[in-house]
């Protein structure tokens, strides 16, 4: 396996755009998502973008292709709700292994393919563990502030299920994203550590949370700073950010903990923010001039896009990329593989 630690250290590295975004444009039915599989199955399924890993793989192949040929070095598995908790919301708990091993397969042999033709430029693949849809940290309780709709050892379960099936399929890294409630992410951290330990393997782990809104706070109330401290125990490959704010909004949070850790700095952004319908206006060459602030102030190691974003972004991104130096303060070096 190519390193990716070694990948870091000459070059920024390009992390792929918006699942979602790409996915929207297929527009598919309910017919679709079902596939013949699951023709007869009790509950809607439309919305469920991880099953179509299993009903419309050829899709979801495209769309990495589509990623890698625009320069991306990393691409993340379809597998944001991979975990028993999500798929609660379609009644397939019992489906979350195939899922995530099949996304991660995908992924990989997709990777895999750029990589022969391109020797020089290794491709990677990021397993993709979202925040899932409860909080660890707060009650969805207004009259119940003691109340929790999840226990952490509920989430390390099912990330650890999530984790197992993933580094099965083939990963090269985990990341654990969109971090909203940083115990949540302790949970699927401690999970991973679990099977590192277990399977006596040395997977590395990017993790990025994600801040909320103008107060420059995760939702569970953390600054930028106080979230890099609170999860610094664990040897990360890379922190940083992603999601919620465009690139401009992002930067001042990556200011904040580029230069207080030896991780590498991560950040995937979305396209600006949502316009009054939920899309994403930001063309790729604003986009991309928001980003290039990033690489003259030093402050990263790993860039890419989140929602709203498409390969043509990614691709004016990768241009930029290549231009700079990734950010010195991360001793990688140092980090034995």
């Amino acid at each position: 396996m190519s390193n990716i630690k070694q990948a870091l250290q000459e070059r920024i590295l390009v992390l792929d755009g918006a699942m979602g975004t790409m996915l929207q444009a297929y527009k598919f039915t309910e017919t679709d998502f079902r596939g013949e599989r699951f023709k007869e199955y009790p509950t809607p399924l439309q919305g469920n973008n991880d099953l179509l890993s299993i009903t419309q793989p050829q899709a979801i192949k495209e769309i990495h292709a589509k990623y890698f040929q625009a320069g991306a070095d990393i691409v993340e598995t379809n597998t944001f709700s991979g975990t028993t908790i999500a798929m609660a919301d379609y009644q397939m708990e019992d489906l979350v292994y195939e899922l995530n091993f099949q996304s991660a397969k995908i992924a990989k042999e997709v990777a895999n393919e750029f990589t022969v033709k391109e020797p020089h430029k290794p491709r990677f693949v990021a397993g993709s563990i979202g925040p899932t849809n409860r909080t660890a940290s707060m009650s969805p309780d207004v009259n119940d502030p003691g109340y929790r709709a999840v226990t952490f050892d509920e989430l390390r379960i099912a990330y650890k299920q999530q984790v197992e099936a993933l580094v099965d399929g083939g990963v090269d890294v985990l990341l654990v994203e969109t971090v909203f409630d940083t115990l949540n992410a302790k949970a699927a951290l401690f999970a991973i550590e679990e099977v590192k330990e277990e399977r006596e393997i040395d997977i590395p782990i990017m993790l990025s949370g994600t801040i909320t809104d103008a107060s420059g706070r995760t939702l569970s109330g953390q600054t930028a700073e106080a979230f890099l401290i609170s999860v610094s125990h664990i040897p990360l490959l890379s922190i940083g950010f992603n999601c919620a704010l465009g690139a401009n909004l992002l930067q001042p949070h990556l200011e904040a903990i580029a230069n207080k850790t030896d991780f590498a700095i991560s950040a995937h952004p979305n396209a600006g923010l949502p316009n009054a319908f939920g899309a994403y206006d930001e063309t790729p060459e604003e986009m991309g001039e928001q980003i290039e602030e990033y690489l003259k102030k030093d402050l990263i190691n790993i860039i890419g896009g989140c929602c709203g974003t498409s390969p043509e972004h990614i691709r004016v991104i990768a241009n930029i990329a290549a231009k700079y130096k990734p950010r010195r303060h991360a001793e990688l070096a140092s980090v034995s593989h």
